[in-house]
């Protein structure tokens, strides 16, 4: 609950509590002792009776004692002679004309009142402070100026060509007459397209850091909610927003939680609460005068499902591609990060970015958290490249397990199949190199792993290198193969892994010669007028068993390269085992000589595998 509900309910609470003591503060006020009427002719007779006041029907007064612990009294009017009575005994007394209508309204009314008044109080400080029903088509945007973002481009690093595309908006908001003078105009909005985590969010911050005009920032999902028209209701008032506040930026995270392409089937419901907030955009977005200084822009990692209309010409003008940083990038990133940490004089941050191809800025900074927190477990002043390292296997493999227990002969099959990942790797040409090799049983289902790093990053790959790479990951379970004569459930991975390559190798890349330079896959994007409908094959049942014979047969023929591989490095594979389960996990000098001898005295390959 957030923390302005919980402040609303509390003044409520009071509110219902303060109007229920009132109440019954009054109630108590006017009890009086119910008194019989003898007993009244007797107070009356000993003086104790100061004042009365006579009704229709009943006797109220007040008494010099008191009766039964109250002051007050109430008695049945019986004696019609009563006025003699209390002149005899010099009592004060009056005449009242009974009406209990209107204490029984005022007894409703007024503690309704008192509520009605503290509701209304209540109603009018939510919606003055932008939640409740009130403001239910109001926009939920965060308003940031530029000392509340607190970022610049010099907080942004491994992403400079987003940085350049992104630096002309920045000139156009700072200085519109300049560069408008040859008649160009800014453009309406810009799509910033990556994988997750590498800094779309920051960037968007940082234009309006640079800028220093008002940054307008929510989320695709907050638009929508469970009343129909709020989610286009909340698009218009945003846009007011930004306008009364020109120039301004509006960022929109998550783009395709309100963006997504609407359903082109008859009959699937092509019309609801996200269309036609998804039509308040388009509207808003052809509306709006570039000219006025307002820029939209938008973040998201499914561009594939945006609606076409969303990405045309004149709405989303520039789309800027924000993709995971390469070696300079993660080493820019990592000299961002690594500012407010203890680092050792001596430690080489681009050993750690050769270390981390494919990690997004998110995952670096993650890495860098993870490897200050393993030094200070060690109890070290300074974080060294060594944290960095047991940091990436956390992150990669997982959290140790050491406390799963494993029986001897399970641990023995897990030593030789990673040793076997580890000499097919070393033996075969295009591999990656092996860095480490563990049983130490790590994140839920591993029982052991075998660390390969890239010697740089790569962007393509031959037949020949994804070949290999199948090769290596059915290594594993060529030695339990070799060693043990049978098959067991701890490749399930590797096999997963390895299908998926021989099936791209032979419907995406058209590396089989048998069947062609066609693509069967093409993976088309569902937006491409197609959204909703079921995709069917581009090609026939006979292509079909083509296609399945030759990933079997490639996944295959990896299978045989490994068994060969290790039959002729048998020995060396019983002997690393052993040594494996003895330290439980090897790498450095120790790793190497076992490598080194399975590079020397791998096979050359059969002439079957040169011709193909």
């Amino acid at each position: 609950m957030k923390k302005s509900t919980r402040i609303h309910l509390t003044y409520l609470v009071v509110a219902v509590m303060g109007v229920l003591l009132l109440q019954r503060a009054y109630e108590r006020s006017q009890l009086a002792a119910p008194m019989a009427y003898s007993e009244f002719q007797t107070q009356l007779e000993s003086g104790k009776v100061k004042e009365v006041v006579i009704g229709t029907n009943e006797i109220r007064g007040e008494l010099s004692e008191p009766f039964e612990g109250r002051n007050r009294f109430v008695t049945n009017r019986v004696d019609t002679d009563l006025a003699a009575m209390l002149n005899e005994h010099d009592v004060k007394y009056s005449g009242e004309v009974s009406n209990s209508v209107l204490p029984m309204i005022l007894s409703w009314l007024v503690p309704m009142a008192l509520f009605i008044a503290v509701w209304v109080f209540l109603i009018r400080r939510m919606a003055r402070s932008g939640g409740g029903l009130m403001s239910i088509g109001k926009s939920k945007a965060k308003v940031y100026v530029e000392t509340d973002t607190g970022v610049s481009f010099s907080d942004v690093a491994g992403v400079e060509e987003a940085k350049h595309e992104l630096q002309e908006i920045v000139a156009f908001l700072k200085d519109p007459a300049t560069h408008g003078r040859l008649g160009a105009r800014m453009p309406k909005g810009v799509l910033l397209v990556g994988p997750p985590g590498t800094g779309k969010t920051l960037l968007a911050k940082a234009i309006a850091g640079e800028a220093g005009v008002p940054f307008f920032s929510i989320n695709g999902s907050e638009f929508v909610e469970m009343f129909v028209g709020v989610g286009a209701a909340r698009v218009r008032d945003l846009f007011e927003q930004a306008r009364a506040k020109s120039p301004a930026i509006i960022f929109i995270d998550e783009l395709d939680a309100l963006g997504k392409a609407r359903n082109t089937q008859p009959g699937m419901g092509s019309h609801d609460e996200k269309e036609q907030t998804l039509n308040q955009l388009l509207v808003e977005l052809d509306g709006f005068d570039p000219r006025s200084g307002i820029v939209l822009i938008a973040a998201t990692n499914r561009p594939e499902i945006l609606d076409p209309a969303l990405l045309r010409a004149g709405r989303f003008d520039r789309q800027v591609l924000v993709d995971r940083p390469d070696k300079a990038g993660r080493l820019a990133i990592l000299n961002v990060h690594v500012a407010t940490v203890k680092t050792d004089p001596d430690l080489d941050l681009e050993q750690v970015a050769a270390l981390t191809p494919g990690f997004t800025g998110a995952d670096l900074e993650n890495l860098v958290n993870e490897a200050a927190l393993a030094a200070t477990r060690r109890g070290a002043e300074r974080v060294r490249l060594g944290d960095f390292e047991v940091a990436i296997e956390r992150l990669v493999a997982g959290l140790e397990r050491r406390n799963r227990l494993i029986n001897p002969r399970e641990r023995a099959i897990v030593a030789h199949h990673e040793m076997g990942h580890a000499l097919v790797a070393a033996a075969t040409p295009g591999a990656d190199p092996v860095q480490k090799v563990s049983i130490i049983p790590r994140g839920v289902g591993a029982l052991g792993y075998t660390i390969q790093r890239p010697t740089e990053d790569r962007y393509l790959m031959t037949r020949e290198e994804l070949e290999a790479r199948m090769t290596v990951l059915l290594g594993g379970r060529a030695a339990e193969r070799v060693v043990y004569g049978h098959l067991s459930t701890g490749a399930a991975d590797d096999l997963a892994k390895a299908t998926d390559i021989a099936r791209s190798m032979v419907t995406r890349y058209g590396m089989v010669p048998e069947l062609g330079h066609v693509a069967f896959d093409t993976s088309e994007p569902a937006f491409l007028g197609k959204a909703g409908m079921i995709r069917q094959p581009l090609y026939g049942p006979q292509t079909a068993g083509r296609i399945d014979e030759a990933i079997e047969q490639l996944v295959q023929q990896a299978h045989d390269r490994a068994i060969r591989l290790l039959e002729a490095n048998r020995g060396l594979l019983e002997q690393s085992a052993r040594e494996l389960l003895d330290s439980e996990t090897l790498d450095g000098p120790e790793l190497k000589a076992y490598l080194d001898a399975a590079q020397r005295s791998a096979p050359r390959p059969s002439g079957n595998e040169l011709a193909a």
